[in-house]
């Protein structure tokens, strides 16, 4: 049995790897500083650490001995984590959990960074060829682990990938977040005031993604690799499709919120995770939307109608 060391587990992206990893007969050693509680994090070996503490990343490697390492773990506070000192904190962690993992010669990492690391504007982004724009905290710190990683790569050092996850949505995402905000709006009919949505990016459901993840981690792919669909969207198209699967779209309020100038344009050419690796997501938008819509509006204790309770 092949043991994963899987940081971030009990967050947005890591919950859903943690259950594919589990189906696929893996040993997982999950980190946390509190383990959770819940069925969703059940059959996992829990590891009760901070990895912001000196020697711990390594310590953790040398203890699970792992042949795999996914890691997720980040400071993802939203609306903070762009310009917050803790992303330092985080490359100074994720070095060194690097580094043990380049001592052993068995140990595959993949580790996930974040398609802002070329810029927010940068249009189609391809792995070869879209050159990296960092432009905050976070993106700079991404964008130093990512170096060093495929620099440890190309010497042949570490078997690593680095996963330049895009924009992605689903059930468990922070409430605050715009899919969430907006969808919880509609259910119980209120308002929900929007910007004018004309930013282009990509969006992938978070089940897919961690599928794409494991996927990489099995994949034995060396070197950068996109995680999106491939398809680009503007954001008032998303919230348009949320309105009309609600059937409430007369609440959404287009240009209530300043959106960002210039707006974003970002997406992702997926040839490499496609063809290269073979995989393919689950859900196109629509029915990613649906099934994120159903699972709130069983969060919210709504019934499974087209029409919250307080519009009937």
């Amino acid at each position: 049995m092949s043991r994963v060391l899987l940081t971030g587990a009990s967050g947005f992206i890591g919950r859903h790897c943690l259950a594919l990893l589990r189906s696929r007969g893996h040993e997982v050693h999950a980190v946390s500083r509190r383990p959770p509680s819940g069925s969703d994090f059940q059959g996992a070996i829990w590891h009760a650490a901070d990895l912001l503490q000196p020697a711990v990343p390594a310590e953790l490697v040398r203890r699970a001995n792992p042949d795999f390492v996914l890691h997720l773990a980040w400071y993802a506070v939203p609306g903070k984590y762009w310009d917050a000192l803790e992303n330092q904190d985080w490359l100074r962690a994720s070095l060194e959990l690097v580094a043990a993992c380049a001592a052993r010669a068995s140990t595959r990492l993949v580790a996930a960074g974040s398609c802002a690391e070329y810029g927010l504007t940068a249009g189609e982004c391809t792995e070869e060829s879209t050159p990296p724009s960092p432009s905050s905290h976070y993106t700079r710190a991404k964008h130093a682990l990512s170096v060093r990683i495929l620099q440890s790569v190309r010497e042949s050092a570490l078997d690593a990938a680095w996963a330049r996850v895009f924009f992605l949505y689903g059930p468990h995402e922070d409430p605050v977040r715009p899919f969430p905000f907006v969808i919880r709006a509609l259910l119980r009919g209120e308002p929900a005031p929007c910007s004018e949505g004309t930013q282009v990016l990509d969006y992938l459901h978070v089940e897919d993604v961690a599928s794409a993840l494991v996927t990489v981690l099995h994949s034995g792919f060396r070197g950068p690799v996109n995680v999106g669909s491939g398809v680009s969207h503007t954001l008032r198209q998303v919230f348009q499709t949320i309105g009309n699967q609600i059937g409430r779209a007369e609440l959404l309020q287009f240009g209530a919120r300043p959106g960002p100038t210039p707006p974003h344009r970002l997406w992702a050419n997926t040839r490499r995770l496609n063809e290269k690796l073979g995989w393919s997501p689950r859900y196109d938008l629509s029915s990613g939307l649906k099934q994120t819509i159903d699972w709130w509006r069983a969060q919210e204790g709504f019934a499974d109608s087209n029409s919250p309770p307080n519009a009937r």
